[in-house]
């Protein structure tokens, strides 16, 4: 295989995948790590990856990834944090759920539950639930991204703070190991932040990807949410950062290998 067409695969991965290691390239294309540690060099010169310890990432910027692309980014991991999240989520109650393809798993994880009033201003969750006669489906009004379906605006956040909800359920499109929680869309921050503050109990899903990424516009802190499930938490700041604000931290998978 060329060079080019090498590199061409590289890139396709990482778009799938999220990330790529040097190793897992080395052993899938058949050749030496410095072979692969040049192609990611070349693919980042090219501002096309960014270099990670280890391997590669697709650079954040802020831009963020196409939705249909990041709801296959991880979706067995997020598949479980959503049944996680579900799980301490009891019938019978109020709740908030934000935009993200992981909140879209615990709205797909929460349909045997019963008696629930959802509130969102995801379009994607209010046509997934909306055909569930156990749930009355209430959905915000503003501006609708023609991305990812998302209701944002100063319209869907006057329309938020018109409720006080039991849960809330929102994501997040990158973690700072300080304990920052953030976003790109200064909009959708501005509805994150109304439903924060408008649950009693504030339930974080965000899969391990989000700490190797980075975005513009700062959501909370953690101190403001009362549980974080993830996957796996790979930074020991934050696992303290959690304990000191007394947020319950709950992992759904093991630590990957090194």
């Amino acid at each position: 295989m060329d060079v080019v067409a090498r590199q061409r695969q590289i890139l396709e991965l990482a778009r799938s995948q999220g990330r790529v290691l040097v190793d897992d390239l080395a052993a899938r294309f058949d050749v030496t790590v410095q072979t692969i540690r040049k192609d990611l060099n070349d693919l980042c010169e090219q501002r096309v990856l960014k270099r990670i310890h280890g391997g590669a990432i697709i650079p954040s910027g802020i831009e963020n990834l196409e939705y249909e692309a990041r709801r296959q980014l991880a979706a067995v991991e997020k598949d479980a944090i959503g049944r996680a999240a579900a799980a301490l989520i009891p019938n019978d109650c109020a709740l908030f759920i934000n935009i993200g393809t992981t909140t879209e798993a615990v709205s797909r994880a929460l349909l045997d539950h019963s008696g629930l009033m959802v509130i969102t201003n995801n379009i994607n969750v209010a046509n997934r639930m909306r055909v569930y006669p156990e749930f009355e489906v209430v959905i915000a009004g503003g501006v609708v991204r023609g991305s990812d379906g998302g209701i944002v605006g100063e319209a869907t956040v006057d329309f938020i703070e018109q409720f006080k909800v039991d849960y809330a359920v929102i994501g997040a499109s990158a973690l700072d190991e300080e304990g920052a929680l953030l976003d790109f869309d200064y909009r959708e921050v501005k509805v994150a932040q109304a439903i924060i503050a408008n649950a009693r109990h504030v339930i974080l899903v965000s899969d391990a990807s989000k700490f190797e990424r980075t975005a513009p516009v700062r959501i909370a802190r953690i101190g403001q949410i009362g549980t974080f499930i993830t996957d796996y938490c790979p930074s020991e700041r934050f696992r303290q950062v959690c304990a000191e604000a007394g947020v319950a931290l709950i992992e759904t998978g093991a630590a990957p290998a090194p």
